[in-house]
């Protein structure tokens, strides 16, 4: 008896493990119980897609899916555009972090997105940010709340 309970306590902590992996976040709703608003409107939204649509699509996708390969490197060491619409790492990032890889481009060695502050404005940016976040799943972005408010 001993045996078959080590060996299922085994196998449970390998799912654990296998499951801990997943890049998808575990948050259903915020702290509160309740899904975290959404902080844009429509207007910003329609000005957001448009913005992405002429600047950022032809790297990103058209829905923001980014490159099949995003999370392995080139053969210059830096990795493809990611996707943006909550399926990659992007909800990983504050605010502040996604708005200053747009404005001002990638680490030197990560990637190749180029600085946008000279042809995007704050409003433009800020409009990117929404549109994209937008397209993240409920569980993605009550997720992404949950870490802007502990910072």
């Amino acid at each position: 008896m001993q045996y078959k309970i080590s060996s299922l306590a085994f196998i449970v902590c390998i799912n654990v493990v296998i499951g801990g992996c997943d890049q998808k976040p575990k948050v259903m709703s915020s702290s509160t119980g309740l899904m975290p608003p959404r902080a844009y409107d429509a207007q910003q939204l329609a000005l957001g897609k448009d913005v992405f649509s002429s600047n950022c699509a032809v790297c990103h996708g058209d829905s923001a899916q980014g490159a099949n390969n995003w999370h392995q490197r080139n053969p210059d060491g830096t990795f493809p555009p990611p996707p943006l619409n909550g399926t990659g790492h992007a909800w990983h990032h504050s605010t502040e972090v996604l708005y200053d890889v747009i404005a001002n481009g990638s680490q030197p060695g990560q990637g190749n997105m180029p600085a946008w502050k000279d042809k995007l404005n704050k409003e433009q940016i800020d409009a990117v940010i929404a549109w994209f976040q937008s397209l993240w799943p409920d569980q993605v972005y009550a997720a992404w709340y949950e870490m802007q408010q502990r910072k």
